[in-house]
């Protein structure tokens, strides 16, 4: 499985940016994709989730400004970031889950400036 990642850049803050995960085969096989981030000196945390039901999650410091969707025609799935700030400043990875598997993207690094 290969995950494809996208749409990572400099932004200033309150700034917009949309990243792009694109699956090599169906994500209807996937229990649950995601998007994770890593700022520097930091772990890896979860930003957002779907489900292949379509159910979402977020994690408190996202809530309200990201907004996670997929579209199954293109096998991709979105992060649309709004009201970016500064600390959302990190490297983004894609995710995906099956019952057998765990499979990561190459990472799309987001700088938002104040």
């Amino acid at each position: 499985v290969q995950l494809q990642a996208s749409g990572g850049g400099l932004v200033q803050a309150g700034g917009s940016l949309r990243l792009s995960c694109v699956a090599s085969r169906s994500i209807f096989s996937f229990n649950v994709m995601g998007w994770y981030r890593q700022a520097p000196g930091k772990e890896r945390e979860l930003v957002a989730g779907i489900t292949v039901g379509g159910t979402t999650n977020y994690a408190d410091s996202v809530k309200g400004r990201f907004t996670i969707s997929r579209d199954n025609a293109k096998n991709t799935v979105y992060l649309q970031m709004n009201s970016l700030k500064p600390e959302d400043t990190a490297v983004y990875y894609c995710n995906a889950r099956t019952t057998g598997g765990n499979y990561w993207g190459q990472g799309t690094q987001v700088t938002v400036s104040s």
